[in-house]
Order: structure tokens, then C-alpha cells, then sequence
């Protein structure tokens, strides 16, 4: 039965906790006949409590079982919900009179001198010659770069690619041909004279 009332205790158990709570002495004003008429009354209303929680329980389940079957799942509960939620939101005092306001503060601000002033000195600056002349000039540039970028990568690649093919294991660093050569004297130079 404790499962049912959801964790809200036994009626009955919380009539006999009263009758301990008391201690045997009552509160001034009231004969010990109120006080065996008002525990019993108390006992009453407890015991209808747990009925109407027992009644719920029951409901929920039953409201459960019929959505399952209906195919509405809690995501689907929580999504009608905010959905109904917003719909609630926009159609409330608060928010059409904010949205009317916002209206007719952005009206306010198109139709105003300074916007309409600043929107066609940005419209003439856009058709003069100077800027047309410069977005010219930074798109030649751009594509310009991109090319050059390209060509530069093309000519890394080949020459990564011909140094692949030309590489041999003969030609390592512990191989007495690569000692001879300039390049391997002077960093051989170099880093004696970085040991002394």
C-alpha cells in the first residue's frame, strides 16, 4: 500500500504519530470529547486522502496505458507541451504589445532621416567609381594569389616527386661519396667547431 500513496506515509500511521505527539495533554480551550471528536475526524480525512491517492494512481496508469496504446510517447507529451507553451506566450497581452512596440520602433527608426541618410550614402558609396574600382583590383588580387599559390605547390610537388625518384640508398650520409661533397664539408666544419 505504501507504493501506491507514493511516499506520502499511512494515513493511519500518521493518526496514531497525533495521539503520541500530544503527550496526553491538550491545548488550553478544548475538553478531552473535542479533542476524541477532532482525532476522529482527522482519522476521516487521512483516510480519505489515502483513497483519492489510491483513485490517482490508478487514473495515472489507466492514462498511461491508453497513451501507450494511442502511441504518444513522453517526447512526444513534452514537445506538445513547449509547443502549446509558445503558442500560449504569443498570444498574451505582454507579448503582442511588446511585438506591436518593437513594430513600431523599427518604423520609427527606417523612416527616420538619419537611416534613410546613412542607407543612401552606403547605397552611393557602393556605385561610385572608386569602389567599384577597388573591389576590382582586391578580386584581380585574390585571384592573382590563388594562382601563384598554385603554381608554387604544382613546382614543390614535381620537385619533391623528382627527388623521390632520384634518391638512392647508395647516396646516404654514411656513404663516402656524400663526405666528399661541399655541402657535407662545411656543416662538417661547422659542427667541429661547435664540439671545440
Amino acid at each position: 500500500m505504501d507504493s501506491v500513496n507514493n511516499g506520502f506515509g499511512n494515513a493511519s500511521g500518521m493518526t496514531r504519530s497525533m495521539e503520541g505527539a500530544t503527550g496526553g495533554t491538550l491545548p488550553p480551550g478544548l475538553t478531552e470529547e473535542e479533542a476524541e471528536e477532532l482525532k476522529l475526524e482527522l482519522s476521516k480525512v487521512e483516510d480519505e486522502i489515502q483513497t483519492l491517492r489510491q483513485v490517482l494512481s490508478a487514473k495515472e496508469r489507466h492514462a498511461g496505458d491508453i497513451k501507450r496504446q494511442l502511441g504518444i510517447s513522453p517526447l512526444n507529451e513534452i514537445k506538445q507541451n513547449i509547443s502549446k507553451g509558445w503558442q500560449d506566450v504569443q498570444s498574451s497581452n505582454a507579448y503582442v504589445q511588446t511585438k506591436d512596440k518593437l513594430g513600431q520602433w523599427n518604423e520609427s527608426v527606417t523612416h527616420s532621416d538619419f537611416y534613410l541618410t546613412a542607407s543612401a550614402t552606403l547605397d552611393d558609396i557602393s556605385r561610385s567609381d572608386a569602389y567599384k574600382k577597388t573591389q576590382e583590383t582586391l578580386s584581380q588580387a585574390g585571384q592573382m594569389t590563388s594562382a601563384a599559390l598554385s603554381t608554387m605547390g604544382t613546382a614543390i610537388s614535381q620537385k619533391i616527386g623528382t627527388m623521390r625518384l632520384g634518391y638512392n640508398v647508395h647516396h646516404s650520409l654514411s656513404m663516402p661519396s656524400m663526405r666528399s661533397s661541399p655541402s657535407f664539408r662545411s656543416l662538417e666544419e661547422r659542427m667541429g667547431g661547435l664540439r671545440k
